[in-house]
């Protein structure tokens, strides 16, 4: 399995939750070699008041998490696909071939941070549905994902993310009727046309690309996008995604 990881918030519980996952096992999942899957809870010492990791403990999470994939690899345990950060604790998962040596993997790992508690469990997962449901992200909280990685991209390239300018936006439907409906719906607020597009062998042919002068930054676009893709499932189409220009 190859590393590709992804972050992002939401909430879990009605409590503020950071997720991190491997995002590239979703190419294998649910990959029958690991039917187990692991779980190592780590208590904070000092939680930020949402719950989460403080700057003070930064260094020690990546320490205790480094750790954990040393005696992982040691004890040939398995595959660290994620983890969850909620309620001032750490859930590290990791799916397994087997699960009976993950209580000394873990074990092991906490005799470096004796200064912390630590707690392990596993059951068996076979589809994987820790990963699926819990870890990977809904079309949403990905769109959130995706958003954040634009911006964050401009804003190294020197943007301050609040200049408005032309924002352009990608659709499909599944039939032109929808599309003529949604763009008439969506151009009382604004938006206007830049080019209709149909694709061929796809089951949502009837592409539309729009725009509309707003300012980029994280929580407004987000707001602007997942605005329109609840427009879009009202007429059976898919949001694909934004784009537009630098300004400096």
């Amino acid at each position: 399995m190859q590393e590709y990881w992804e972050e992002y918030m939401k909430p879990i519980g009605g409590h503020p939750a950071l997720v991190s996952f491997n995002a590239q096992v979703a190419d294998f999942v649910p990959d029958m070699e690991y039917m187990y899957v692991g779980f190592a809870k780590v208590k904070l010492k000092a939680p930020t008041a949402e719950g989460l990791v403080s700057k003070d403990e930064q260094d020690d999470v990546g320490f205790i998490e480094d750790r954990l994939e040393m005696e992982s690899l040691r004890y040939r345990a398995g595959k660290y696909i994620g983890r969850i950060i909620t309620q001032g604790e750490i859930n590290f998962i990791y799916y397994l071939k087997l699960d009976f040596e993950w209580g000394d993997t873990v074990n092991a790992a906490a005799k470096y941070f004796e200064e912390y508690s630590f707690e392990s469990g596993s059951r068996m997962d076979m589809e994987w549905e820790v990963y699926q449901k819990l870890l990977f992200p809904t079309d949403i909280e990905w769109q959130i994902i995706q958003n954040h990685h634009t911006c964050k991209q401009l804003q190294e390239e020197g943007d301050t993310l609040k200049t408005p300018r032309a924002i352009e936006h990608k659709i499909y439907f599944e039939s032109s009727d929808a599309r003529a409906s949604f763009l008439e719906e969506i151009e009382k607020e604004g938006f206007q046309k830049l080019q209709e597009v149909e694709l061929e062998n796809a089951p949502l042919t009837f592409g539309l690309k729009f725009y509309r002068i707003d300012a980029p930054f994280y929580y407004d676009i987000d707001s602007l996008t997942l605005s329109l893709i609840d427009k879009g499932r009202a007429y059976g189409a898919q949001y694909d995604g934004w784009e537009t220009s630098l300004v400096k």
